[in-house]
């Protein structure tokens, strides 16, 4: 398991890319007209809009609040790390794929900060994470 990236949640991703943009001088790639990452050399910053948040669970993040923050875990196999935990965490929801060709599930910490494990699974995202 890696530290795959942070991942906001904002009710206006155009203005909160073109911040992330200015602040680290890189160029967001923009996966959907929702999401968008920025990619640095020792870390990638996702950035997902409000509508983002219904393709996992509505209500679980929340942009401009505590809720906003999700870590996100690369795993070899979602399903099988969600068999060895579903029963030890809280499930926000099972794995499922994501208009990006994630297989994703997620969970919450202790403290109810919001966990995503994930799978490339699509050819594309993949590829995408072949370098990382």
């Amino acid at each position: 398991m890696k530290l795959a990236s942070t991942r906001l949640i904002a009710s206006d991703i155009r203005k909160m890319v073109g911040f992330y943009e200015m602040v680290t001088g890189q160029a967001a790639e923009w996966l959907a007209p929702v999401f968008a990452e920025i990619v640095t050399s020792s870390a990638t910053l996702a950035i997902g809009s409000a509508e983002t948040v219904a393709l996992f669970k509505e209500g679980s993040a929340e942009p401009g609040v505590n809720r906003s923050l999700v870590i996100e875990f690369q795993v070899d196999d979602v399903d099988a790390e969600f068999a060895r935990l579903k029963d030890k965490v809280e499930v926000v929801h099972e794995p499922k794929l994501m208009p990006w060709g994630n297989r994703a599930g997620q969970i919450r910490d202790p403290e109810g900060t919001l966990i995503s494990l994930y799978t490339p699974v699509t050819d594309f995202a993949k590829q995408r994470f072949a370098d990382r």
